[in-house]
Order: C-alpha cells, then sequence, then structure tokens
C-alpha cells in the first residue's frame, strides 16, 4: 500500500486520524490551526477529499461535512477519505467570503510559504493535500442573497469529473471551465479531479442543500467502490451553458418561479414594480431552461443579476 504522509505525519492502513496544521496567529496571538480528519480502510483504494469553508461565509458546505464527521455517516471500507469541514477560518470567524486583507483564497493557488495569509493557506493545501489525493468534492453555496439548487459544477472537457459528477447525481450538472488560480484548477494541472457543489446561500442554512450534499457525496463514494451497500442512482440534468436575467429597472423584486422550476424563453418569470405602485415591469425569460440560482434579495438596481437559468 503507498505511504500517506500529512504534515509530517503517517497515517497507516486502518488508522482515523485529527490532524491540526498550525496556519499563523491572530492579531491576539491566538494560534489558528487547519484541522484535517482523516479515515484510512485496511484496503488500498482511491483518496478522496471532502472540503468545505474555503469560503469563509458559505456555511451549508461546512455542516454538511462536519454533519458526516459527526454521525459516522461515511466510513470508507476501501481507500481514504479527507475531510476538512473548515478551511478558511479566518473568513468564518469575520462571517467574510475572503481574508482579513480581502484576498480570496479560491484565487491564490498555488500560493507561497511567504505571501499573503490566503497564498500560504493554499500554500499548504498545494503541498500537503493534493498531492495525495485522487478525487475532491468541494462544498460550496451562492453569494449573499443569492441562492444557489443543488448542483454540481466540472469542466466538461474533464472526462473522469464528468463521470464523477454523474455519480454524484444530485439535480444539476453545470458545464464550468477551471478558473485561474482556483483549488479545483491547481488540482486538475495535477491530474487530479475536484468536483464543486453548489447548493444555498451564504450565512444562510439550507437544510435541503446540506442533505443533497450528503447524499451526493454517498452515491460518489459508493461508485468508488468506497463504502459498502447500495446507493440508488438520481437522475440529473446536464446544463451546457448558463447565464442571468438581469433587472432593467430599479425597484422591488418579485419572483414568479422557484429553484429548479423548468421555464420556456419568453415566460414571465418575474416582476419588478416600484414602491408607490405607478410602475409594473414584467421580467420575460430569453431562453428555455431550469432556474439554477435565485435572487432572494426584494430590493434591485438595474443590473442585477435576479434568475440564473440553465440552458441544456
Amino acid at each position: 500500500m503507498k505511504e500517506m504522509v500529512i504534515n509530517g505525519i503517517r497515517i497507516r492502513p486502518g488508522q482515523s486520524l485529527n490532524i491540526d496544521i498550525a496556519i499563523a496567529r491572530l492579531p491576539t496571538h491566538t494560534l489558528i490551526d487547519l484541522p484535517v480528519f482523516i479515515k484510512r480502510a485496511k484496503e488500498d483504494g482511491p483518496v478522496v477529499l471532502i472540503s468545505g469553508g474555503i469560503h469563509g461565509d458559505e456555511i451549508n458546505g461546512i455542516v454538511a461535512v462536519r454533519k458526516m464527521l459527526e454521525e459516522e455517516i461515511i466510513v470508507p471500507t476501501k481507500g481514504t477519505i479527507i475531510f476538512m469541514p473548515l478551511v478558511n477560518v479566518y473568513g468564518f470567524l469575520s462571517s467574510s467570503r475572503t481574508f482579513p486583507d480581502g484576498r480570496d483564497l479560491n484565487r491564490s493557488f498555488p500560493g507561497s510559504k511567504k505571501g499573503s495569509l490566503a497564498s500560504q493557506i493554499a500554500f499548504i493545501l498545494s503541498n500537503e493535500i493534493i498531492p495525495i489525493i485522487d478525487y475532491g468534492i468541494d462544498f460550496h453555496t451562492g453569494g449573499r442573497m443569492l441562492s444557489n439548487f443543488p448542483q454540481v459544477r466540472v469542466d466538461y472537457k474533464d472526462k473522469r469529473g464528468l463521470e464523477l459528477a454523474n455519480a454524484f447525481g444530485t439535480h444539476f450538472i453545470l458545464n464550468s471551465p477551471h478558473i485561474d488560480k482556483s483549488f479545483r484548477k491547481e488540482a486538475y494541472k495535477r491530474r487530479k479531479h475536484i468536483l464543486v457543489y453548489e447548493g444555498g446561500e451564504s450565512m444562510r442554512l439550507d437544510d435541503y442543500a446540506v442533505e443533497e450534499a450528503i447524499l451526493g457525496t454517498k452515491r460518489m463514494l459508493n461508485y468508488l467502490d468506497m463504502l459498502p451497500g447500495e446507493v440508488l442512482s438520481k437522475p440529473t440534468i446536464m446544463i451546457k451553458e448558463s447565464s442571468w436575467v438581469r433587472a432593467k429597472v430599479s425597484g422591488i423584486f418579485s419572483s414568479n418561479v422557484k429553484l429548479g422550476d423548468e421555464v420556456k424563453k419568453g415566460q414571465i418569470i418575474a416582476k419588478i414594480t416600484d414602491p408607490y405602485g405607478q410602475v409594473k415591469v414584467p421580467v420575460k425569460a430569453t431562453n428555455n431552461g431550469h432556474v439554477v440560482g435565485l435572487n432572494n434579495n426584494p430590493v434591485v438596481n438595474a443590473g442585477d443579476a435576479i434568475v440564473h437559468v440553465g440552458r441544456v
């Protein structure tokens, strides 16, 4: 069996270990660690990373990974699972997507040992985690007041990744080319395949998004023959491209559609009114498709993204 070492600690077959990787100190000199939880089966197999909280305000992913750990939902009979529930501790402490200096960890790879805080953590992930994994699922949410229906994002050029996305099997698979300096692209450059799961919105718990994250993970691990038993596959819709319908005027936004709905070109999917009842502007779908994302903010400005429509 291949040797596995994280932060200088060897993980042997059949072991479950918790490792704290020291990152830095807060201005108060409180030490900040990056907790890593490893479950390794006695039988060799794939190494899969399950991570949340790369953006500190995306709570659903953190809760999904936490539930997998505390309820021992996922214990591999083959291979190794590496759980990282909360990657961006700094963002979590400040309810922020980014680090204190405004840097986005998911645009900081491969990182630097002596760079910014985000760059230092990206360096740790690039050198301690990516080299030992085969696959990964990285949990995310929409932004503030922007909710995503459960979906997996993968570059359709990544055939193995697409295969795993189908195995994960949540409602939608979106074609999402690799973004420069992202965690996913850095892994792909090293021939590792990381899927991005999106569900719910930041700073708001969504039980359904959490449940789908867990069920999809179980389906994917079952497909990789890492879990016992049989998990039924779930039909998923392939989205080749998507775009946001934007508000043409400012006002009070009211949606006529829900997340996951199918819409037709020309269908009235929302309306925007002024506060006085003098102006009423219908919003029409510009294409046939499915609602994969929705703005939950009732007050919008002209140009705001309001309904995210994916086309098959």
